[in-house]
């Protein structure tokens, strides 16, 4: 199964996909910084809200080492909104209703949950570099502590 999913040194699939406001963004009009792209199941869910703070919380970090943090789930801008709002988050939301980037991606996946199987989006992220090639993948992501881990992988990175 992991053989779909983009690995270090192959290029970054190309998205686009509206963010909270409307706006398209596509990997293609982001060349020449880092990203963090990161897939979540829900807005407004435990694991997934402490992933956005945290993330949040470190964004001018992020920043500092020219990353912008895109997170992706199916949510509509709408509930990106509301989201957003509730926890006064900093980063970018892209809505991916049709789970077209999370295929590329790989995160679109077969998933169970008290014996009953569906697809949804597995928590994983993708550091992509200034060329558009993946530096670097998190497969099956556990929230806390993860932009930590993030940060100090984009800084070792930076630092070579």
């Amino acid at each position: 199964m992991a053989d779909d999913i983009p690995q270090a040194g192959q290029k970054a699939p190309d998205f686009s996909a509206p963010d909270q406001d409307g706006h398209q963004v596509s990997l293609g009009d982001l060349s020449g910084q880092w990203i963090v792209l990161y897939f979540y199941p829900k807005d407004d869910t435990p694991g997934c809200t402490t992933e956005a703070k945290d993330f949040t919380e470190l964004s001018q970090d992020f920043s500092k080492l020219n990353a912008k943090i895109l997170g992706v789930s199916v949510d509509s801008e709408k509930t990106h909104c509301k989201f957003i709002n509730k926890y006064n988050l900093s980063i970018t939301l892209l809505s991916d209703p049709e789970h077209q980037v999370a295929d590329a991606y790989g995160a679109w996946r077969l998933k169970k949950f008290m014996g009953k199987e569906y697809m949804g989006v597995e928590r994983s992220t993708f550091l992509i570099a200034p060329n558009q090639t993946i530096a670097y993948t998190w497969p099956k992501v556990k929230a806390k502590g993860h932009a930590v881990a993030v940060l100090a992988q984009l800084q070792k990175l930076v630092d070579t």
